[in-house]
């Protein structure tokens, strides 16, 4: 069976070197999360993978197609979910699903029934003549949530999908990501929350100055890191600053 993302060599330099050769081998179905600190060179790594930038050197295979040498049957498989909610604000959310759909040329039936369905599980549906320009942020990310999963990607990919939701529709975007990934959705997710981090994803790999510099399951990060029983954070901290104090390491006085 294919992986649902291999990465080999992959290298992006703007004015410095932003990505510097990372090797990724993602499983089908796997939610894995793509971690590290600001600039560390993770949206670029996944601007790639999704075919939004050309990379300067590397391999990018999704579902076994390659991404540089099959760009459009490569973006049939993935769905790619910003940090920013991007939505046209004169149409009814009904109204973008349905444009959405028609962009990835479903069959109106499917789109129809998969928009119904998403609505419904994101809490829109009352809201589904509604202009976009009326809604509040959360709204917004569930509709481009729905609009990303509407023609059932095999590989989703998710930067920052959480930033700025109330607890109560993070709930919500949570639940149906692990309900996707359950289904057999392949998610890559990445996120300044750990403990969102620490409760989703299956398996973590930590980026650091462009380069990949840990990836395991939790337990195998705690074994890396030296930090037995500790959280995500924690570990997160030891990893890409190993002079950095565990938070629960007690201050002497």
């Amino acid at each position: 069976m294919s992986l649902a993302l291999s990465v080999r060599d992959l290298r992006k330099t703007f004015t410095r070197p932003a990505v510097a050769g990372i090797d990724l081998s993602i499983r089908p179905g796997e939610f894995y999360g793509l971690l590290g600190p600001n600039g560390a060179g993770k949206t670029t790594t996944l601007r790639m993978v999704a075919g939004l930038l050309k990379p300067d050197r590397g391999s990018i295979e999704v579902f076994g197609v390659d991404v540089r040498q099959d760009p459009l049957a490569a973006k049939q498989l993935i769905a790619w979910l910003p940090d920013e909610p991007l939505l046209y604000d004169k149409l009814t959310v009904s109204e973008y699903l349905e444009f959405v759909a028609g962009l990835w040329q479903m069959e109106p039936e499917r789109a129809q029934r998969n928009a119904r369905t998403l609505l419904e599980r994101l809490d829109l549906w009352a809201h589904r003549d509604e202009r976009c320009e009326g809604f509040s942020r959360g709204m917004k990310q569930k509709a481009v949530l729905a609009g990303a999963l509407i023609h059932e990607p095999r590989l989703l990919i998710l930067d920052e999908p959480l930033t700025g939701l109330d607890a109560s529709i993070a709930r919500q975007v949570k639940d149906l990501l692990l309900e996707r990934a359950r289904g057999g959705c392949t998610i890559i997710l990445t996120t300044h929350i750990l403990e969102v981090a620490e409760r989703l994803v299956d398996r973590i790999g930590i980026i650091q100055s462009g380069r990949l510099v840990a990836e395991g399951t939790l337990d195998e990060l705690r074994t890396t890191a030296g930090r037995a029983g500790g959280t995500l954070e924690e570990v997160f901290l030891r990893l890409v600053d190993p002079a950095v104090a565990p938070a629960t390491q007690p201050v002497s006085s």
